[in-house]
């Protein structure tokens, strides 16, 4: 009989700072694990004390509480399959980024990480030590790698575990979405795989951690790149994986494989978990938002009922002697499809309130932005005041488009804990409301169909802050302003750049004026799901206090 290796895999989602409780979820998984007989149960990068842990981990007590932890758990789970567990690990005087190997009662093995990532998101040098590598570890019949998330983005680590004997690897990560993420694991652990010839384990956790996403996505490939298991994206899964001695090596039996979803999908499934879990772990149950009978809106309104249900929504329709017809009968249309309760609040008498109370001083000048923005700040202000008095958290609406160019107004329509649509580019609002409106998946808590009325999408948008304006009063065309702020942001290029590729240089240099003048609106915004690599908030880190301008 050939020998066999069982492995359960556990793609979950842990809390920062929840140890215990991430304590509990390792030892169902393990529990789990037994009764299906497996060898050992592996959880993800820094399960205990969930991930990314920031400057947490800099705290004393915490890292002793989750190291304690850790040793805990050894002594629980002693009679039964090994556990791996990522944590932190203080070591003569200097902080690790860990994986457990926990066995027979005790903590058999500790890895200790080697390649620290200090871009986009992450900066473990920050927090962390670089360790030397660490080699296999045996569990049972099998020699295992272990290289800890970015340990596996590169060669040196995998090759060398290789050379020490490694017979499969296991790589436990938090690795966050952005678009096209999963296709580019996939092609950089296919190189780990031709490179040493070695089955491999890519073990990622899920959840949403502030603006982060983890998405899951777990897979196992054998040598030659070949998919043995695909597991689901942004969601929950233990799945069972069996390893078979061959005379060419150990082999992954084939098993589940998920086919992923499409990027519009994946990106609106983030929006919506990542709400979800900024909600549940911050403690709130409740939200509430401003539904103007705009696109940006309604989507926001339908990602909160798909996270948490119609009955936790709160939707406000705050009108001003600005606001058409068209937009209250859309405002109630979408909160009927979405069964959401809808409140109405007037702002008409507080705006003509605070204009009488500015009248004096503004006396002898021309009506404009500031008379636009109070409209927009009273509306926040009433949000708010909603808000505190009824726990319901506030959603703010801005898409990227508009917080790349300042196109809102700060203690106004920027107003709220979170904001689901942050990285999203208005031509993709257009897009993800039209596929909300064809598709339902399980995982949504709304109701099916067109949730989204045709006319909320198709109409040109307007803030609606002064008579018959549109947003192309100010703006370029969303097609063209899109295309531009993905030249600026995502890519970096220059103006020349841009304008070579067809696009007229004085707006290109208006969308660059005003994307670099409102870096102090960005800077104060709520979080929202991080989409792609260039989000604004940890991802592009600009100065607010800046003159250069590119000449080219």
């Amino acid at each position: 009989m050939a020998e066999t290796f069982r492995l359960t895999l556990a793609q979950l989602n842990p809390t920062v700072g929840a140890i215990a409780a991430n304590a509990d979820l390792a030892r169902a998984v393990w529990t789990e694990g037994r009764a299906a007989g497996a060898r050992m149960v592996a959880l993800t990068e820094m399960f205990i004390t969930g991930y990314q842990t920031q400057d947490l981990v800099l705290k004393p007590a915490f890292v002793q509480e989750a190291m304690q932890t850790v040793e805990a758990l050894a002594a629980e789970c002693a009679d039964g399959p090994a556990m791996g567990i990522g944590g932190p690990c203080l070591r003569d005087g200097l902080l690790y980024n860990a994986y457990y190997v926990l066995e027979g009662g005790r903590i058999a093995a500790t890895v200790l990480k080697h390649e620290l990532p200090n871009d986009g998101v992450f900066d473990e040098k920050r927090v962390f030590a670089s360790a030397d590598i660490s080699g296999p570890v045996r569990i049972g019949p099998l020699r295992v790698g272990m290289p800890i998330c970015e340990d596996a983005w590169h060669s040196t680590v995998c090759e060398t575990l290789m050379e020490t004997g490694a017979e499969i690897l296991l790589v436990p990560n938090g690795s966050p979405y952005h678009r096209g993420k999963p296709s580019v694991r996939v092609n950089l652990m296919v190189a780990r795989v031709v490179e040493t010839a070695l089955p491999l384990v890519y073990l990622n956790m899920i959840g949403g951690q502030d603006d982060q996403v983890f998405d899951g996505a777990s897979f196992v490939l054998n040598p030659g790149g070949e998919l043995a298991v695909q597991l689901p994206q942004f969601a929950r899964s233990v799945h069972h994986v069996d390893f078979i001695e061959t005379a060419t090596g150990w082999r992954a039996v084939g098993g589940e494989k998920v086919l992923l979803p499409p990027v519009v999908e994946a990106d609106y499934h983030a929006m919506v978990l990542g709400l979800q879990d900024y909600l549940g772990k911050t403690g709130f149950k409740k939200v509430l938002l401003g539904l103007s009978g705009g696109i940006d809106s309604a989507l926001v309104a339908a990602i909160a009922v798909d996270a948490i249900g119609a009955a936790n929504v709160r939707c406000v329709m705050l009108p001003s002697a600005f606001t058409s017809a068209h937009s209250l009968e859309d405002a109630e249309a979408v909160a009927r499809a979405l069964g959401v309760r809808l409140d109405t609040v007037g702002i008409g008498g507080a705006q003509a309130a605070v204009g009488a109370a500015l009248a004096e001083l503004f006396a002898g000048t021309a009506p404009g932005i500031p008379e636009e923005n109070i409209q927009s700040r009273l509306r926040g202000l009433l949000l708010m005041a909603l808000s505190n008095k009824f726990g319901e958290m506030q959603l703010t609406t801005g898409n990227k488009s508009e917080m790349a160019v300042g196109y809102c107004t700060i203690y106004g329509d920027m107003n709220g804990g979170y904001n689901p649509i942050k990285d999203l580019y208005k031509t993709r609002v257009f897009e993800t409301c039209r596929w909300r409106n064809l598709q339902h998946r399980d995982w949504m808590k709304g109701p099916a169909g067109a949730v989204m009325p045709t006319r909320v999408i198709d109409k040109p948008p307007s803030a609606e802050l002064r008579p018959d304006q549109k947003d192309e009063d100010s703006l370029p065309p969303y097609a063209i302003l899109d295309a531009i702020l993905d030249g600026l942001v995502e890519r970096e290029v220059s103006v020349a750049d841009l304008v070579a590729e067809g696009y007229d240089r004085a707006i290109v240099k208006k969308v660059e004026q005003l994307l670099y003048l409102s870096e102090y609106k960005r800077f104060q915004a709520a979080p929202g799901t991080r989409l792609t690599k260039k989000a604004f908030w940890m991802d592009r880190r600009y100065p607010i206090a800046m003159r250069w301008r590119d000449g080219s």
